[in-house]
């Protein structure tokens, strides 16, 4: 075997060393200091209390001093809506995001828009322009008179690609990240358009596109990133009867804190459960009528299995929890309270296969991420002498990867003509 060709064996087999595991800012994967995990911001409890962006704008009213308007403090007597004695911007009405009252204006302008940067859903990418020459996302597409934005999400995740995109109510695209970084980002208030399929949610808007990873919702999924979101599912939509879903969480740390930001489960026998990986013993359950407690829990393992069903009749909103590693695990991990230790034992019908490391102890996995990182150094000291080289190779495989029609290139052109009917 020549140099070069050596060469290149080397690369090809450390290639997935370098691979990224984590997604660009504002994704599952970099939840940041989210205020929201609803798309439209209905669940904002936060202290903005000007309108405009980042709150330049005109101060809010306070709720209980807006009776001659349609929302107040009255109306909201059992806080479902966040409104009481306070000047906060809120979305009691589902509009495209929270608001509040404002003095009146001489044009008659009694409300406006908070554009408030903590209140973005993780897993929503934005709304974007879509002119349709060339198409926003490149993939297929299709319509249905009864899309939502899970309908869409499924279709997408069908067809293998990372995103999906909502528009006008009723059409679905489908496409990958490299269209993002042509895309061109719209007002979050174009997206505005109510879901044929749903009237509590919001389908993109004229010429627009609501973007969203695929992941969101999903039933399973491996989870490595050092933090995350992960959602119920078939989240935004309700989940439905008879689920059976469970997601590995196996973050380079020694203990995990998770945050339950959205919980409703339709009774006691819709049930999500937290199991040590390794192990299989049951660390915490949660239901319809046991709902995990108010701010973080602390689990003193980093390989969770968390596993959630639902019985035949289960509808509802379902949970959304916020993840991430503790380097240190005696950083005041908390004990299971209320239940019990169960021996190791197989989950019935949970997916375990997307475990990263089932019935690895953290020590191995500490130690397989420093033999990683080891060498990956090693491999980039060996890539400074052989970057010549390969620059040509290495242009020669992006030109295939640009002709490969995952990519969207050979797919047929403009939006229309590359749907195909979702239901009617």
């Amino acid at each position: 075997m020549g140099t070069q060709a050596l060469q290149g064996f080397l690369f090809l087999l450390f290639l997935p060393l370098l691979q990224p595991r984590g997604a660009s800012a504002g994704s599952l994967h970099s939840p940041g200091l989210s205020e929201c995990f609803q798309v439209n911001g209905a669940d904002y409890r936060g202290h903005q209390n000007r309108t405009g962006p980042r709150g330049a704008g005109r101060p809010c009213l306070f709720w209980d001093q807006t009776q001659q308007h349609s929302y107040s403090s009255a109306s909201d007597p059992q806080g479902r809506w966040g409104l009481g004695a306070h000047n906060f911007c809120r979305n009691p009405d589902g509009d495209v995001q929270p608001w509040c009252y404002v003095a009146e204006t001489e044009e008659g302008i009694y409300w406006r828009y908070c554009d408030i940067p903590s209140c973005h859903m993780p897993g929503y990418l934005g709304c974007f322009v879509d002119s349709g020459a060339p198409p926003a996302l490149s993939g297929p597409s299709g319509t249905s008179t009864k899309l939502t934005v899970q309908v869409c999400l499924r279709f997408c995740r069908m067809k293998g690609y990372q995103l999906a995109g909502v528009e006008a109510g009723y059409a679905c695209f489908c496409g990958s990240e490299s269209d993002l970084a042509r895309g061109r980002l719209a007002p979050a208030t174009d997206c505005d358009q109510i879901c044929f399929g749903h009237p509590g949610q919001l389908c993109g808007g004229d010429g627009r596109l609501g973007v969203y990873e695929v992941s969101v919702g999903s039933c399973q999924g491996n989870w490595t990133a050092p933090q995350g979101v992960i959602y119920s599912p078939d989240f935004p939509d309700e989940y439905g009867p008879d689920r059976n879903c469970s997601w590995a969480l196996g973050p380079p740390a020694a203990a995990l804190e998770l945050t339950f930001r959205l919980f409703e489960l339709a009774d006691p026998r819709d049930r999500l459960e937290l199991r040590d990986a390794a192990s299989g013993s049951l660390l915490r359950a949660f239901d319809g009528a046991r709902p995990p407690p108010p701010g973080p829990l602390r689990l003193g393992t980093a390989a969770l299995l968390l596993t959630f069903r639902s019985d035949a009749r289960g509808h509802a909103q379902g949970f959304a929890l916020t993840y991430r590693g503790l380097h240190d695990a005696a950083e005041d991990p908390e004990a299971p309270e209320g239940s019990a230790q169960t021996p190791a034992a197989p989950l019935d019908g949970a997916n375990v296969s997307c475990s990263p490391w089932p019935g690895v102890p953290p020590a191995a996995m500490g130690a397989r991420v420093f033999s990683t990182v080891t060498a990956v150094s090693v491999l980039l000291l060996l890539l400074l002498g052989l970057l010549r080289p390969l620059r040509r190779r290495c242009g020669a495989l992006g030109q295939g990867l640009r002709a490969d029609p995952w990519w969207g290139a050979g797919a047929p052109e403009g939006n229309r003509a590359r749907k195909e009917l979702l239901g009617s």
